[in-house]
């Protein structure tokens, strides 16, 4: 792939990144959905091109997903996820500092965790339609 190639930036592709760049996490499948009213050619096998272009320069990184489906992440620093397991909401969440000493010391035997966290459970929404059905 020659340099040119490897950086055009295409209309479809400024699309991808304002559309990210609101979100912040999305599949290729949530992209096409969400941009396909404004660019109706746009195809799946495009949209997958730019999120793997742009992740292999670094302008974006993979981020958790409850499928083997890649979500894609906005955020470049180093972070953690709340990730929801009936919907698949993702958010951004700062655990570190918190709860890796102690999850370190439950581990134990010196061991330390690198990369990031995924925290998993219900998100508000899901949490408060799960109590209604409970109470219904």
């Amino acid at each position: 792939m020659t340099g040119a190639t490897s950086t055009r930036a295409t209309k479809y592709t400024a699309a991808v990144i304002e559309h990210l760049s609101r979100v912040g996490h999305a599949t290729n499948a949530e992209i096409l959905e969400a941009l396909q009213a404004d660019y109706p050619d746009l195809s799946a096998t495009t949209v997958h091109r730019i999120t793997c272009r742009l992740t292999e320069r670094g302008e974006l990184r993979l981020a958790p997903s409850l499928s083997n489906t890649m979500r894609y992440d906005t955020n470049l620093e180093p972070h953690d996820h709340f990730m929801c397991n009936s919907c698949g909401m993702l958010k951004d969440a700062v655990l570190g500092a918190t709860l890796r000493p102690a999850i370190e010391a439950a581990v134990g035997d010196g061991c330390a965790i690198s990369g990031s966290l995924t925290v998993s459970g219900e998100c508000k929404k899901c949490n408060q339609q799960n109590r209604r059905k409970e109470n219904a």
